[in-house]
C-alpha cells in the first residue's frame, strides 16, 4: 500500500506554477505518486530539449501521450507486467515466443512498441536493460554485493541515472552508474540515507 501524503495533492495547476523550473532543467524526473493527471501536465510543461525520466511507481496504465515522452521509462518486473497489460508474464504463450515471460529483453521490446523514445527495465542483481527505439538492448551488470535492505533501490536508481543523463552521459552509460548507486545503496539500512556518494560510487 502507497499512502502518497503531500504527493497525492500536487495538481496540474502547481505543475504549471513550476514553469521556471523546467525551463532551466535538461531532465525532469518523476514517478506516480503524484496524481496522473499532474504527470500529464509535466509532460506537457516540458520545453524543447528537456528530458523526461518516468519510473511509474505505484504501476497504472498510462496514456500515450506520457509514454512518448518518456526517454526512459523504467520499470522493474512487477512495473512492466502492468504497463504491458499483464503480457510481459503471460506463461500461457508456446516455448519460443519471443515475448515469453522469461525473455526480459522481449519486455524492453513490447515496452519500446507502446511508444517511448527508450526503455530500461532493471534486474536488481543481474543489473538491468536498456534500449532506445530502433537500437538493440543492451546488458548492464551490476555489483555483486551483500545486501542488507532494499528500501530505496530504485529510487536511488532512476534519481542516479537521471542525474547522470542531465550530466551528459549516454542511456547505456547512466544506467551503468545508476545500478552501481543502487547496488551500494542496498548495503546500508534505510532509505535516503543509504544512498552513496559520487566518490563512493566511482570507488567500486
Amino acid at each position: 500500500m502507497v499512502s502518497p501524503g503531500a504527493n497525492g495533492r500536487l495538481t496540474p495547476e502547481d505543475v504549471r506554477a513550476a514553469g521556471p523550473l523546467f525551463r532551466a532543467s535538461r531532465v525532469v524526473s518523476t514517478q506516480l505518486e503524484i496524481p496522473l493527471e499532474s504527470v500529464v501536465e509535466v509532460v506537457r510543461q516540458l520545453p524543447s530539449g528537456t528530458r523526461f525520466v518516468l519510473n511509474p511507481s505505484p504501476p497504472q496504465a498510462l496514456p500515450a501521450e506520457v509514454l512518448a515522452a518518456c526517454d526512459p521509462l523504467i520499470v522493474n518486473e512487477h512495473e512492466a507486467r502492468v504497463i504491458l497489460g499483464g503480457e510481459a508474464v503471460d506463461d500461457s504463450r508456446p516455448a519460443g515466443d519471443s515475448r515469453a515471460a522469461d525473455d526480459p529483453a522481449a519486455w524492453v521490446r513490447e515496452l519500446l512498441a507502446s511508444g517511448p523514445r527508450s526503455v530500461v527495465v532493471t534486474l536488481g542483481s543481474e543489473g538491468a536493460l536498456v534500449a532506445s527505439a530502433g537500437e538493440e538492448v543492451v546488458r548492464v551488470a551490476s555489483v555483486k554485493v551483500d545486501a542488507v535492505d532494499t528500501t530505496g533501490a530504485g529510487d536511488s536508481f532512476t534519481a542516479a541515472l537521471a542525474w547522470k543523463l542531465g550530466a551528459g552521459a549516454s542511456l547505456a552509460e547512466a544506467a551503468g552508474y545508476a545500478a552501481r548507486v543502487g547496488a551500494v545503496a542496498v548495503t546500508r539500512r534505510g532509505a535516503q540515507e543509504s544512498f552513496p556518494t559520487d566518490e563512493e560510487v566511482e570507488s567500486l
